[in-house]
């Protein structure tokens, strides 16, 4: 097909995205009220002003975001809505936010957590709607929840369903995370499973993500002395670089040092740059997001891939995300008095 018109949109909405100095200007801002300032005189200026008349501080911002991604991928459905195979790449990328709605949900209801926490968490930018979410929050428990989505035919329901009495036996939430994440990416591979340049970019990039899925469960398991047999459950299949036979081998490793430094001498060469400090005290969240920095730098470097594909369509999808992922952050570290000095290390330079 052709992705001109697509990809001609794509470039418009990418020279809107903020640049290395735009944060860094965000950055500098002293309080909440200055950044969002800052940010009503930026392509996010009318969700911002929308979300203050619901709410101020960091729920303003939190809330503005949101809007803004589902605005944003709507409004790049509705230009790509005659070109079928668009439209299929699109749904592969929306579908993730489903998941990780359906898994907010469990979360909170698992906790026990109000609806209102809940709601402020959720990001409908998939299938599932607003309503279809707030129907779903007004179950009573887990159980509830799955059995609401098997009565709609939701096609999560299915591994929730089947993953369900293994959840009620050992109350392991991460049970049923796990079957929705296989489920996931097992239905995308097989949407790209025809040999064509799109489809193997896609299918690269989604197997990519299947084996650092993969590396954080080995390095949490290793973390908490969990064994290869009882921690395999917890593998999903699908990965590029990482078969069973490797991902055992981590598994059966003592430490997160010793896992740290076969990653780094194979595939992940830049896990070498964690500090030794991090990785004695078993620091998972900075290995975690060094694997983060990553996966989202492969995504966007599609930009650099060919250009009439859906290459535009899924480097902007990566920057995107990433950029209302640093927006968070920043937002996040100004409520928490984080030195200045220190936050620009939080964040994914694209």
């Amino acid at each position: 097909m052709d992705y001109g018109y697509i990809n001609a949109r794509m470039r418009g909405m990418k020279s809107r995205l903020l640049s290395h100095r735009a944060l860094d200007d965000l950055i500098l801002k002293p309080d909440l009220e200055s950044l969002m300032a800052d940010l009503e005189n930026s392509p996010y200026r009318e969700d911002i002003i929308e979300a203050k008349g619901r709410s101020s501080g960091i729920l303003c911002i939190e809330s503005a975001l949101r809007q803004n991604f589902i605005r944003t991928f709507r409004k790049i459905q509705d230009f790509s809505q005659d070109e079928k195979e668009a439209m299929r790449y699109i749904a592969i990328f929306l579908h993730r936010w489903d998941v990780q709605n359906i898994k907010t949900i469990l979360r909170g209801k698992n906790l026990q957590t109000t609806t209102e926490e809940i709601l402020e968490c959720l990001v409908p930018a998939g299938e599932l709607d607003d309503a279809t979410l707030k129907e779903l929050l007004k179950q009573p428990d887990v159980k509830a929840v799955i059995d609401l989505l098997a009565t709609w035919e939701i096609r999560y329901a299915k591994p929730l369903t089947e993953a369900f009495p293994e959840f009620a036996k050992t109350k392991d939430l991460a049970v049923l995370e796990c079957e929705l994440d296989r489920y996931y990416y097992a239905d995308a591979l097989a949407s790209v499973k025809a040999s064509t340049y799109n489809n193997n970019l896609i299918r690269d990039l989604l197997s990519l993500e299947v084996d650092i899925v993969n590396v954080r469960t080995v390095l949490r398991m290793v973390r908490d002395g969990i064994g290869p047999s009882d921690a395999q459950r917890y593998l999903i299949g699908g990965g590029k670089d990482f078969d069973d036979k490797t991902l055992q081998h981590l598994l059966s490793l003592p430490t997160i040092d010793e896992v740290v430094r076969i990653l780094a001498a194979k595939q992940y060469h830049f896990l070498s740059r964690i500090p030794e400090a991090a990785i004695r005290t078993q620091k998972i969240s900075v290995i975690e997001k060094e694997l983060e920095r990553f996966l989202v730098k492969e995504g966007v470097g599609a930009f650099l891939l060919e250009p009439l594909s859906v290459a535009s369509l899924v480097g902007y999808f990566w920057a995107k995300y990433n950029e209302i992922t640093n927006i968070r952050i920043i937002s996040r570290c100004k409520t928490a008095d984080f030195p200045v000095e220190n936050l620009k290390e939080e964040l994914v330079y694209v």
